[in-house]
């Protein structure tokens, strides 16, 4: 800790102690230290026993106002930013900053004393007036930096570093200048044609946000000079038309297209809205640096599409660059109502520096227009800043004011750097106003009348811009009225449909050209699953590695059993349902698929089944036997998670989005949970092939069954997914073998499409003793729908009973426990796509027997009222389920066995 972080009347002995251990080590000390102690002969000055040539002599009077004034400059550089003039439209509230002389106890009279401490701030020896001047012109102009609280020292220093030395000397070249200038027009002009032309329509535009735009190119062009070859930035609503327009290139012609109501010649599903469309361009820095963009789809819900973006990015790094995440750059751009009140941000924030989840540093760029729809931002948090979650990852904040994009664009380009330097994520807080409501069609001043009367004859920062580099001299104002009139032209020629200037051509990449080789479905595809067997060389290879331990590891005493029990099910040719999920992984591992794995308690799995990842008992090494089992096979990530559900399933759901050729999984510790991430379900999972056209294998593993464990750990709520379900938008499936999970797993990179598939995964059933499927079902089988039954007699029965999951044991044990051959049971292993003509052929065994359908479910939960609906409610005579009910189980163990009980009475009565 550093001992000089108290505000005044510093401690003359611990500068000593200070002093001496510079004598030592000079770089035992703070740099800022060092520079001082370099020009202040501090043993002479301090002892009174002289100064050399041309140092400030001192008494000890002296020595203690040299002390304030270091103790003020530290004091700026962690609270400057409270008098910093960031907001344009609004007087900064006092947050009582303390940055006064007279808390220093210095005073007027010693402004023009020369103190050597200006060396502690880089200008040299100084009077306090030049010290105070540069204070105010670095941390109390239109930027105010916050980064003190970060707790490594060697990043601390480059910041402050970078900071004191350039905010001084910043002053673009008449060339940047321009450049600026120009990518304002195009903001200013583009918003001011779409208003004119589209009176009236929703646009969600940028007005008075303006300078986002050369913030993010500064940002991105930064970036690509340093090496990043992609970048993906997510966003919401609010300036998304303008950011494909001027960012990302997207063609005039194609946005216009939105507003004329034209409906796409070629659009798979149902689409959406004109604002939260994707897009994929090329870019190049004026530098020559190339770099591909992307700029992910989002719904309405805000930050939702976050943890999307940075999942995507990290399978970007994994496929195309070995993992090295300084080549990939995700850029969230954040309102600043959302990015303060959506929980969303705290989760995804949280992954930066876990290994499972690290992008190499986020930049975040909030436009914080000081209203989130009607609500004002003294309503809308508690915190000084939007920005304060930065402060648990200890990323630094760049607040700068709007209607200064020079500002902007130097922060923007620091940040770009020190995302480079240290792969960590930093947030520029640009602080702006929004000129219209929350839409077009708002009226903003019902609710906030006094800001927006501040607003309507504020001039935008184009034209402040324009204003300053006039003055200046630095431009003609014929330039920028020649600038506006050409832009303006360019987008009638838009209009007319003109042929548009050409932009660089998008180059699709590794991954881009895997996904250009899959297909949409069809409804046939969907009629018999494709062939997922393996080979036995390939069984045997898996089996090798998943029952090895290294030489040397070791393990507890109950791991050595799970080995010794893997071993004994591959001997015997019966795998249960853990093996065959290792198998599952392994087999596509040496196909050359990825596997990636994540959730709360994923590496040993929430009942202790999985043991995917071991650990060594004295030294807690990790081992992964899945990554060693051959030279050439892919690599298994198995990571257990924060404690996070909408986060970690939006990471993974970005993941699968970008690699087709991987196996994404997320499983919830227990179903129920998946509730916490409804908000992904609903938006991405079950919706964004018919809203975006685009495709995604995510597995989804919920633990779900009726064992007395009470409502928050039996239902994972499958009436919810199957309410969702239809256009054939994912897979729902309860599965009730090891051979089916295999298969299904499988499935989902050999199908020549990409499907979401929600599983209903078992808990109790996993050491069912019948819970084991054959060698052969491995090597010779493929996915199984619907699974009839072996028991019954099919000349005898004049019942069959539909199921779905774990129910079936226990129906299987009533029906051979009573001997039961005039009952027979069909399991549902599919619900969706509902496998229509496999159940039709499995009835057609029984034709004159009586249909019930039997859930464990409550009536109003499950799978019922679903399967109803896609077979029909004649076809069944009867239903059996527990009672409709508000909870999804009861708390009481012996209720629940009562329950389980009669439930299986009424099956067979």
């Amino acid at each position: 800790m550093d001992p000089f972080s108290y505000v005044a009347n510093a401690d003359t002995q611990v500068i000593a102690d200070l002093y001496e251990a510079y004598k030592q080590d000079p770089n035992s000390v703070d740099s800022s230290w060092r520079d001082f102690f370099k020009g202040f002969d501090f043993s002479q000055t301090w002892l009174g026993e002289g100064s050399p040539v041309g140092a400030v002599s001192a008494d000890s009077g002296h020595v203690q106002k040299e002390m304030a004034v270091i103790s003020l400059i530290k004091a700026f550089r962690s609270r400057g930013h409270l008098l910093s003039k960031t907001n344009p439209v609004r007087e900064r509230k006092d947050r009582q900053p303390r940055l006064g002389l007279t808390d220093y106890a210095l005073s007027d009279a010693d402004l023009d004393t020369v103190f050597q401490a200006g060396t502690f701030l880089g200008i040299g020896p100084a009077t306090l007036r030049q010290i105070q001047d540069a204070l105010y012109k670095i941390y109390a102009g239109t930027i105010g930096f916050e980064y003190s609280y970060i707790r490594e020292v060697a990043t601390k220093e480059w910041l402050r570093n970078k900071i004191e030395k350039e905010a001084l000397a910043f002053n673009p070249s008449i060339e940047k200048k321009k450049h600026i200038l120009e990518k304002l027009n195009e903001a200013v002009v583009f918003e001011n044609f779409l208003g004119t032309k589209y009176l009236g329509q929703k646009r969600f535009g940028l007005e008075g946000g303006e300078s986002t735009i050369p913030g993010l190119d500064a940002i991105i062009n930064t970036s690509a000079d340093l090496g990043v070859k992609e970048a993906m930035i997510g966003m919401a609503h609010r300036g998304r038309l303008n950011v494909l327009a001027n960012i990302m290139h997207k063609s005039y012609e194609s946005i216009f297209d939105g507003f004329e109501g034209n409906v796409p010649d070629e659009i798979h599903g149902d689409g959406d809205v004109k604002y939260h469309l994707g897009y994929s361009s090329k870019h190049i820095s004026p530098n020559g640096s190339e770099i591909s963009l992307k700029l992910a789809p989002n719904p309405s819900h805000l930050e939702a599409v976050n943890p999307l973006v940075e999942g995507f990015c990290r399978a970007t790094a994994d496929a195309h660059y070995a993992g090295d995440t300084s080549k990939v750059l995700p850029i969230l751009i954040h309102g600043d109502a959302a990015v303060a009140g959506q929980g969303i941000v705290y989760e995804v924030t949280q992954m930066a520096k876990l290994k499972g989840y690290s992008t190499g540093g986020t930049i975040h760029f909030v436009i914080n227009n000081q209203v989130g729809f009607t609500t004002d931002f003294e309503d809308a948090r508690s915190a000084i800043y939007c920005t304060d979650v930065a402060k648990i990852i200890d990323a630094p904040v760049f607040h700068v004011n709007g209607d200064d994009p020079e500002a902007v664009v130097f922060v923007s380009r620091i940040a770009a750097e020190f995302r480079q330097e240290f792969g960590r994520d930093v947030f520029v807080d640009m602080v702006c106003y929004r000129r219209n409501g929350h839409n077009e069609s708002d009226e903003p001043r019902f609710t906030q009348p006094t800001l927006y009367a501040n607003i309507t004859n504020h001039p935008n920062p184009r034209e402040i811009y324009t204003q300053k580099l006039i003055k200046q001299g630095e431009i003609a104002a014929k330039l920028a009225e020649q600038m506006d009139a050409e832009f303006k032209a360019e987008l009638q020629a838009r209009l007319d449909l003109v042929k548009q200037k050409v932009r660089p051509p998008y180059i699709p990449l590794k991954l881009d050209n895997a996904w250009s080789a899959l297909r949409y479905s069809t409804e046939k595809d969907f009629d018999k699953s494709p062939k997922t067997a393996i080979s036995q060389a390939v069984v045997d290879q898996v089996a090798k590695a998943i029952t090895t331990l290294p030489k040397g590891f070791v393990a507890l005493k109950q791991i050595e059993k799970v080995i010794a029990d893997r071993k004994v099910y591959f001997e015997k040719g019966e795998l249960n349902w853990a093996t065959a999920e290792l198998l599952a992984y392994g087999s596509l591992l040496v196909e050359g698929k990825a596997v990636r794995l994540s959730g709360q308690d994923v590496q040993r799995g929430t009942f202790s089944h999985r043991h995917a990842v071991l650990h060594d008992a004295n030294t807690n090494e990790n081992y992964s036997s899945l990554n060693h089992i051959s030279d050439k096979q892919e690599e298994a990530q198995i990571h257990n998670s924060l404690l996070s559900e909408y986060g970690v399933l939006g990471y993974e759901f970005g993941y699968a989005l970008a690699n087709p050729n991987a196996l994404v999984i997320w499983e919830a510790q227990f179903g129920d949970f998946a509730n916490g991430a409804q908000t992904m379900i609903d938006q991405f999972v079950s919706s964004h092939e018919s809203k975006w056209g685009t495709q995604n294998g995510l597995v989804m593993l919920l633990p779900h069954g009726y064992e007395g464990q009470g409502p928050e750990h039996s239902n994972a709520r499958p009436e919810r997914f199957l309410q969702l379900a239809a256009e054939n938008n994912m897979v729902i499936a309860n599965l009730t073998t090891p051979a089916n999970i295999f298969h299904a797993l499988r499935r989902q990179l050999t199908w020549e499409f990409r499907k979401p598939l929600v599983v209903m995964s078992p808990k109790s059933i996993f050491r069912h003793p019948k819970v084991v499927s054959k060698l052969d079902a491995f090597t010779k089988g493929s996915f199984q729908e619907v699974i009839g039954d072996d028991y019954a007699d099919k000349a005898k029965v004049k019942r069959v009973l539909i199921c779905s999951g774990k129910v079936y044991f226990d129906l299987l044990d009533r029906q051979e426990k009573d001997k039961r051959k005039d009952v027979a049971i069909i399991r549902l292993e599919q619900l969706h796509p509902f496998p229509t003509k496999q159940v039709e052929a499995e009835l057609a065994k029984y034709k004159s027997a009586e249909i019930f359908y039997v859930q464990e479910e409550p009536e109003n939960m499950g799978y019922w009222s679903y399967v109803i609906r896609e077979f029909g409610w004649s076809r069944f005579a009867k239903l059996v389920a527990r009672k409709k009910s508000a909870s999804p189980a009861t708390g009481f163990l012996k209720v629940h066995g009562e329950e389980q009980a009669a439930l299986i009475n009424r099956a067979f009565e």
